[in-house]
């Protein structure tokens, strides 16, 4: 599935102006994050795993999506970003924050501020079944204000993110290989 993500073109419609179904994503071949992570939740449902996704939570910055599933009682995800680090993670994790805590330090704006905050439980797609999220022609805005609506759990105590060192640049560099052209602020 990360494969199918990573030859996407990233979708960089100016400020995130779709939401579009997997049916779409594979169509115009073009996702977001949130687009990807509902692609792969789709993917994993067709092979029998629960269609799940868990919110990133980012200060100064996009939050970011992942479709997570668990292969004997670890967890891993699959992702699309713009930042080579904030993809795929192979199923090696206790937890699901040991799963989020991996992308913490791959996790910066384009200011090269740390910004990852919080995270949600694994939500599970299939609520939104009544709405054909898999092969709706309408955008999923639904899926998207409910993930952003669900209780997310803090990372780091507010005075910790506060003293946070700027990403060096040599890693700042890494991270945005192979990523669209963007407006550095």
């Amino acid at each position: 599935m990360q494969r199918y993500l990573d030859g996407l073109r990233y979708n960089t419609e100016r400020g995130g102006a779709t939401v579009r179904s997997p049916r779409r994503v594979m169509r115009d071949r073009t996702a977001h994050c949130a687009e990807g992570a509902f692609l792969a939740a789709a993917a994993f449902r067709v092979h029998g795993r629960p269609p799940l996704v868990v919110d990133l939570e980012a200060d100064r910055d996009d939050d970011h999506d992942l479709a997570v599933y668990r292969e004997r009682g670890l967890w891993g995800a699959v992702a699309t970003s713009k930042f080579a680090g904030l993809r795929f993670r192979p199923p090696v994790f206790r937890t699901i924050r040991e799963l989020v805590m991996s992308y913490f330090d791959d996790y910066y704006n384009f200011a090269g501020e740390r910004t990852l905050r919080a995270y949600s439980r694994p939500i599970s797609l299939a609520r939104f079944d009544p709405i054909g999220w898999t092969t709706s022609e309408e955008d999923l805005w639904p899926v998207v204000e409910h993930l952003a609506m669900v209780r997310h759990t803090p990372l780091v105590p507010r005075a910790v993110a506060r003293r946070l060192p700027r990403l060096d640049r040599r890693s700042y560099a890494a991270g945005l290989l192979g990523a669209p052209a963007h407006r550095r602020t």
